[in-house]
């Protein structure tokens, strides 16, 4: 069984190393995640967070007007989560044995 688990741990190794060495560099500007259209000819929506968020918000800080903003919703989402989560687990931890 430990045989078996090693291989399959070096093989995932050997898939991460290979796809981590097929990344384009830091900061090549010809690099997927900098392009404005897609290989498809759309507009990336990336590229209208970029352009559009001082518009939009009248916040210099691109990430607080994505995450404030743009994703509101869902971060009130994930946070109601993170807080209830807190609160099982406080509440679980607090009990006392009779």
């Amino acid at each position: 069984m430990k045989a078996v688990t090693g291989v399959l741990l070096a093989a995932f190794f050997g898939v991460l190393v290979w796809a981590s060495s097929h990344l384009a560099p830091v900061g090549d500007p010809d690099a997927p995640l900098h392009r404005e259209i897609s290989p498809a000819g759309t507009p990336v929506a990336g590229a209208h967070y970029i352009h559009e968020s001082y518009r939009d918000a009248h916040t210099e800080n691109m990430v607080t007007v994505v995450l404030a903003d743009y994703r509101a919703f869902d971060t009130l989402g994930e946070t109601v989560v993170v807080f209830a989560a807190g609160v099982g687990v406080f509440l679980v931890l607090a009990r006392r044995k009779a």
